[in-house]
């Protein structure tokens, strides 16, 4: 009753001990004050509220949907960056353990013999071999009086909020390649058809040539001016169908899938250009998942200055025990064999040889090294946007002008061949004009697919909440869970949320092509191309 009387009296230290525990040293977390410009330098008139919405429907091609699905449910780097964060999930329930009391049981059964020749004689009449059966319950806790626990705590807590934040960059930039590689891929598909339609149009003229040097009608340097422009076209071929192949298994690889054939769904011509996304530069810092991940890392390294600063405190620790020894099993749950033992240590440090002092140096510069990385990424994000803008902008207006130059280039090449058979020019014109006509239709072509991957770099650059629709269909909806419940805890210190509401699919612009002009391929000059055949 007297240790039961004393254990009653250790209750208010305990409560003590708790309520002190409310003590944190080092910085709270502050979101810092990142100058931003009122707007991009290049945004465009007709920009439309979009960036939440799943922008890749608006190319109105099933099949580019579906390959972006099957990428989200099979990439390998989504797959490793999941992974990742349940990595850190572990991490962080690791770190905060040691928030409360540690509690294990046992049981031990041992046969022993003492010596009968030891400092301690055995009676006469005693078995020198005996039992010991023991079934203790140990209690340990550190008590977390100056924070240091917490702090490593909050440290984890942002550790695991900048790896969902990773994953969510990760399929940010999983989403942008896989459109990226499917445009390239339909723009050298478009570049082959155009090659083999200039090769079968010269194959026709040099049969032609043959039959009129034949008949001395044209000189041997005019054919071979012929059969050389067919030759240079059907060079082209082979290496376009390299490029294809390669590319389709560039888009295999981030599939999931071993390198092969791609299916392919409406040419490059018939894709609709989407909407351009609309957008404050201060919307980036609550919107793209890299930037929401560079300032979880700087939450995370500010809260171990706090842990190291904690290191020049005392440590209090409290440990019990509590169980029953015997020597007999039958009476080992008995009341005279029970046992119990509590105790309290305090550890100060007195001479670390300047060990905790270059702990807390060494994290006063990583948060250093965080929050210069943090504001960084914000530049470069802002640079991104732009640079985006500026190279969609311009790319429609290069579009249009190379559309009028085919136009010109085929008047030019249909009126230098009636020249050519009216006998008023030689061949060499209707040559040039044709080869012109073939650069131009591919360059054409490659500016076309310049101005679509433009517009998914600037759907990237600027992040938004398709991030979270898109994210639902990898299937990590157990993981999300219990990443939003850490979230959730003591509240989200940067401000970020990780569960951004996303627009309504139905709030999107309309795409139907025969009721948004801005969006129709009839009536678009960045998508309508003025023509690729070939002068007959």
């Amino acid at each position: 009753m007297r240790g039961f009387a004393f254990s009653l009296r250790l209750v208010p230290a305990l409560v003590l001990a708790m309520g002190l525990g409310g003590c944190l040293l080092g910085p709270d977390y502050v979101r810092q004050n990142v100058p931003t410009p009122a707007n991009f330098r290049f945004a465009a008139n007709e920009a439309a509220d979009t960036a939440n919405t799943r922008w890749w429907e608006q190319f109105q091609d099933p099949v580019l949907n579906d390959l972006i699905l099957a990428a989200l449910a099979d990439n390998k780097d989504v797959k490793i960056a999941a992974a990742r964060v349940d990595q850190f999930l572990g991490q962080f329930v690791t770190t905060r353990s040691g928030l409360f009391p540690q509690v294990s049981a046992g049981f031990d059964a041992s046969r022993q013999r003492a010596s009968q020749l030891g400092p301690t004689p055995i009676p006469a009449g005693v078995s020198p071999v005996f039992n010991e059966f023991q079934a203790p319950l140990s209690v340990a806790w550190e008590v977390d009086l100056f924070g240091r626990v917490r702090r490593e705590t909050e440290s984890a807590r942002a550790s695991l909020l900048a790896s969902e934040e990773g994953r969510r960059a990760t399929i940010l930039s999983l989403v942008a390649s896989v459109a990226t590689a499917y445009i390239n891929l339909r723009d050298l598909d478009q570049q082959l058809t155009i090659a083999k339609a200039t090769t079968d149009s010269r194959a026709g003229s040099v049969n032609v040539f043959q039959a009129r040097f034949a008949g001395g009608d044209v000189s041997q340097m005019e054919l071979a001016q012929s059969q050389s422009e067919y030759e240079a076209s059907l060079a082209t071929i082979p290496q376009l169908e390299t490029q294809i192949a390669q590319q389709e298994d560039a888009l295999s690889i981030l599939l999931g899938r071993n390198p092969g054939p791609i299916l392919r769904g409406r040419e490059l011509t018939e894709l609709v250009l989407p909407s351009v996304p609309a957008g404050l530069p201060s919307d980036l810092i609550e919107r793209r998942p890299d930037l929401l991940q560079a300032e979880q890392n700087l939450v995370a390294a500010n809260a171990l200055i706090g842990a190291a600063r904690a290191l020049y405190f005392p440590d209090i620790s409290l440990t019990g025990l509590f169980g029953s020894t015997s020597v007999q099993f039958s009476k080992l749950f008995t009341g005279p064999a029970r046992v119990w033992s509590y105790a309290g240590s305090l550890t100060v440090p007195i001479f670390t040889a300047g060990s905790i002092s270059g702990q807390v140096s060494q994290a006063e510069a990583q948060q250093q090294q965080a929050l210069i990385q943090y504001q960084q990424a914000i530049q470069i994000a802002f640079g991104e946007v732009d640079d985006s803008l500026i190279a969609l902008q311009k790319s429609r207006e290069q579009l249009v002008v190379q559309g009028r130059q085919v136009d010109a280039l085929k008047t030019y090449a249909r009126l230098a061949r009636l020249r050519f058979e009216g006998g008023y020019t030689s061949y060499i014109e209707v040559l040039d004009a044709e080869r012109s006509l073939f650069n131009a239709q591919l360059s054409y072509t490659q500016t076309n697919g310049v101005v679509f991957n433009s517009l998914i770099g600037l759907y990237k650059a600027m992040g938004g909440g398709w991030v979270v629709q898109a994210e639902a269909m990898t299937g990590r909806v157990m993981g999300q869970k219990a990443v939003a419940q850490v979230a959730g805890q003591s509240g989200d210190q940067s401000g970020a949320s990780l569960s951004t509401p996303s627009a309504s699919p139905s709030a999107a612009p309309s795409t139907n092509p025969s009721t948004n002009p801005s969006t129709n391929p009839s009536t678009n000059p960045s998508t309508t191309p003025p023509g690729a055949e070939q002068p007959k």
